[in-house]
């Protein structure tokens, strides 16, 4: 049997200095991060899906798209999102997502997410701090609402 078998190899390269890193205090904060780094040509045309990774102080670590979608919907894998909160060592997690539609109100859909992915997290001490549904001008903030 001499099959090479395949090495995984993960690794997380950040490209600032921890003096350098942004902290968030407030879903304000959050939104403003989020609009700067969302393509606002195309926020009101399909559905995304990101990740913000923090350290213990809830400064970011880095930002991940997840996923993307269509009008009405996009496919996250929770496996993925975690997985991506292990290999850069996040102790906290923000989500983030848009609807082209222009409504913030989380359909049944982003809650029961929001829910699992909160609690796979907590299986690696990870806390998800929020949930942003976002659009061009406004937000929606699980925390903020009681939703987390």
């Amino acid at each position: 049997m001499n099959k090479t078998i395949p090495k995984v190899e993960v690794s997380f390269r950040p490209n600032r200095n921890l003096s350098e890193r942004v902290y968030l205090k407030s879903s304000d904060e959050v939104y403003k991060v989020a609009i700067d780094t969302w393509n606002l040509d195309t926020i009101e045309l399909f559905e995304e899906f990101m990740a913000v990774y923090l350290d213990r102080r809830n400064g970011i670590i880095g930002i991940r798209e997840i996923s993307r979608g269509g009008t009405a919907g996009t496919v996250v894998d929770i496996k993925i999102v975690i997985s991506i909160a292990i290999a850069c060592n996040a102790s906290g997690l923000i989500l983030l997502h848009n609807h082209p539609s222009g409504m913030t109100s989380p359909s049944h859909q982003d809650i029961s997410l929001t829910d699992k992915i909160k609690a796979a997290a907590q299986l690696f001490d990870i806390n998800l701090l929020d949930h942003l549904i976002i659009t061009r001008e406004t937000y929606y903030s699980f925390t903020d609402n009681g939703h987390i």
